[in-house]
């Protein structure tokens, strides 16, 4: 399943994006934004929302890009409001099927919520320890494979 917009979010994990920022540059020109802005825009997402291991980063950029392409900006606009939601719960039941979680310290067989606000530096002992490549793949590959079904 792996195509354009997964390769580029995993290679732009490797380049040092956190995993939020790694799928939304993947989708910049999508959001409409420079990468730069991709990036700025999504950098407080990372590590489950600022390095609190709550929902998966990877997960955070897909809702990032679906509320951009398919979101709604008036606030009493109830229809359009249900019809994200909707999408964003799809997304993220094919997201747990594979992968068994959209939580963050679950997927990385935490027990509980980092203490440091730190981040780790990115060693090769980092990389194999941790599953956020891949898992920034399969977020913008299942991301684009549902752009594609929704153009059909």
């Amino acid at each position: 399943m792996s195509g354009r917009k997964g390769d580029l979010a995993y290679e732009n994990f490797l380049k040092g994006y956190n995993c939020t920022q790694a799928v939304a540059v993947a989708f910049a020109e999508e959001l409409g934004l420079s990468e730069e802005r991709a990036a700025r825009l999504s950098s407080g997402f990372g590590g489950g929302m600022g390095r609190m291991r709550e929902v998966c980063g990877t997960f955070s950029g897909v809702v990032l890009v679906l509320s951009q392409l398919y979101g709604y900006s008036e606030p009493k606009n109830l229809a359009a409001k249900t019809e994200l939601y909707e999408r964003i719960r799809e997304l993220a039941d094919r997201f747990r099927a594979a992968n068994g979680s959209i939580i963050c310290r679950e997927l990385l067989g935490l027990k509980e919520a980092e203490k440091s606000a730190v981040p780790e530096a990115r060693t090769p002992e980092y990389y194999k320890k941790r599953p956020c490549p891949e898992l920034c793949r399969f977020a913008a590959d299942m991301l684009e494979n549902y752009i594609a079904e929704q153009e059909q």
